[in-house]
């Protein structure tokens, strides 16, 4: 018999209460070392006999079959038999009112997947901090609700002093780069400020908040670029949190105590209030100088629409705030290089592939130097079928080039200067290949547009196609003098070029362009010309009546406040003031097309 069970004995003929050993740590034998701690419950877990036998079947090919006890059962004169010398967590005494029960180690989780990169809590906003964002909530809720324009970059002042401020209080100075990221996203916010369209717009305030995701961020490679703008979303819910923090702390009394501030705020609103509707009232251009320069919140977008944009800003503001005082480290998430194949493994797909496309480049030589020439030749071939099918096969091989360009460089052969030497040369006459490529699709597009006019997805198509050539350059470029700052050229040339086409107008283009193809013998299309934005009214106020009352009647000039008029309204504000539409009938003139002669 073991040494527990003699002891339980002995406590049985003694009398003595027996005392329940500590389960799953059985007490030392003399001259044996002392068991290991017990770990921490948060990594334990009970199971019964029951459930270890059903975790131990199948573990060990001798284990004994159904029906047999797991602990050792006790003989016929109620001594339990020895238990198992390899079964440390076997109770001492099973007649101590134990149930079987024992503790198992779990595996320990997976660390999250942004442990590696999220940075530390920073401190609690300070003043600072908390003012500008306050300030980016009422400026939202008064300014957002009536569209978007001057008050795009009134808004974006606010939101980059509060990541000013978050920065230096967490001892983080700007990098050049982040303060040109910035100074990018601004100067994209005045694409809103120019033009009335709303496309442009919208690639150019998403650019923007793109810019300055990456700015607050200092992220270099090709994950940070991608997951930047995702980590200003993700920062939302834990800066709500460190917003409260930073309240609570400076409401509970102290040195930097907000509670002044706040009644100093109140006091001021009340009086501005009170005095500034008696001037109101007491004279009507004091009260149309206000009216023009206080934001109606009484409006048709309503009270609870205005909260909401205000609770948005204060949302978006602390977030920016936070990223600035603690950015993410998303080049962190960045995949390593892949297994680098043998040059036979990898050259010989990629040669093929060039002679693909060498095929291709020679037949397409004919488009790119007598495009008009081959399309009137054809048997059959129209414009439409030759240049817009053409144009989308050509802009999706496109795609798909720098797709096997990107995954082509991660497993490329890098043993030696001969392997450096293939990979230039096969990736390099790819890359020449594809502009070959990107320009044959551009001309095709150019046939179409000088055949039927510009539209705005023909003009977005061909703006995206060039935007890849430039992209294929940049790769070139990288293969020549390396690619650490390829990600951040290709962002850089990316909102260059929204900037570029939001000040150039698209809509204004488009009208333009197809009024010069009409006073040159061409249809026109005036029922699409009536749907452009109002950066097409100065082109459109030059044709002839009825065509120009009938193309202008459609086209929304809203009388908005001053900071949500962009230049463009103001002026086609200006152009039909000075000379109204007439009420004429339109409705077969905007559904025909228009010939030269009607005029």
């Amino acid at each position: 018999m073991s040494d527990g069970v003699e002891g339980n004995d002995e406590r049985r003929r003694t009398g003595d209460a027996a005392v329940p050993e500590p389960q799953g740590v059985p007490e030392p034998r003399p001259g044996e070392a002392e068991p290991a701690a017990e770990p921490e419950p948060a990594t334990l877990v009970k199971t019964g006999a029951a459930d270890r036998t059903e975790a131990r079947a199948g573990a060990k090919a001798d284990e004994p079959g159904t029906g047999e006890a797991d602990d050792a059962a006790p003989d016929a004169s109620g001594t339990p038999a020895e238990a198992p010398q390899d079964s440390p967590d076997a109770p001492d005494d099973p007649d101590d009112g134990s149930d079987g029960i024992r503790y198992e180690r779990l595996p320990d989780p997976p660390p999250p997947i942004l442990d590696g990169v999220r940075a530390r809590p920073p401190a609690p906003p300070g003043l600072a901090t908390l003012v500008a964002a306050a300030v980016t909530a009422l400026l939202s809720g008064l300014l957002l609700g009536d569209g978007l324009a001057v008050n795009a970059l009134i808004l974006a002042l606010p939101l980059a002093a509060a990541a000013w401020f978050a920065a230096r209080q967490a001892g983080r100075r700007p990098r050049r780069s982040s303060l040109c990221w910035g100074a990018g996203g601004l100067a994209l916010l005045a694409v809103p400020v120019w033009s009335d369209a709303e496309w442009p717009t919208l690639l150019a305030v998403l650019a923007a908040a793109g810019l300055g995701a990456l700015a607050l961020h200092g992220c270099r490679k090709w994950s940070g670029v991608l997951l930047a703008p995702l980590g200003l979303v993700l920062a939302v819910r834990r800066a709500v949190v460190w917003g409260w923090r930073g309240v609570r702390e400076r409401t509970a009394g102290g040195e930097k105590d907000l509670g002044p501030l706040l009644r100093s705020v109140l006091v001021a609103v009340v009086l501005l209030v009170v005095f500034g509707g008696l001037f109101a009232a007491a004279d009507q251009a004091f009260a149309d100088l206000l009216g023009s320069l206080v934001p109606d919140v009484d409006g048709g977008s309503g009270v609870p629409w205005r909260l909401f944009l205000a609770l948005l800003g204060l949302a978006a503001a602390l977030a920016v705030a936070h990223t600035a005082a603690a950015p993410t480290r998303w080049d962190g998430l960045g995949p390593g290089p892949g297994r680098a194949r043998g040059r036979v493994e990898w050259a010989l797909p990629l040669v093929l592939l060039d002679l693909l496309f060498a095929a291709f480049v020679a037949v397409q030589a004919a488009v790119l130097l007598r495009g008009e020439d081959v399309v009137h030749a054809g048997n059959g071939l129209t414009y439409s079928e030759y240049a817009r099918e053409g144009f989308w096969q050509l802009l999706f091989a496109t795609v798909l080039t720098l797709a096997v360009i990107s995954v082509a460089v991660r497993v490329a052969p890098r043993s030696g200067p001969r392997d450096r030497l293939l990979v230039r040369a096969v990736l390099g006459t790819l890359c020449l290949l594809t502009l070959v490529v990107v320009a044959s699709a551009v001309r095709r597009m150019d046939l179409y547009m000088g055949e039927y006019g510009l539209t705005r997805l023909r003009l977005s198509v061909v703006a995206m196609e060039l935007l890849l050539g430039v992209v294929v350059l940049l790769i070139l470029a990288a293969g020549v003098f390396g690619a650490r700052l390829l990600p951040r050229a290709v962002l850089a040339s990316a909102a260059v070029a929204v900037l570029a086409f939001g000040l150039a107008s698209p809509d204004k283009l488009i009208a333009k362009s197809n009024l010069a193809a009409h006073r040159d013998g061409r249809t026109l299309d005036l029922g699409y010309l009536s749907g452009l934005s109002a950066d097409a009214v100065p082109a459109l106020d030059r044709l002839d009546e009825p065509l120009r009352s009938c193309a202008l009647r459609s086209i929304a000039v809203p009388d908005a406040p001053w900071y949500a008029t962009s230049l463009s309204q103001a002026r086609a504000h200006e152009i039909l003031t000075a000379r109204p539409v007439r009420d004429h009938p339109c409705r077969d003139i905007l559904t025909d097309d228009i010939y030269p002669s009607v005029r």
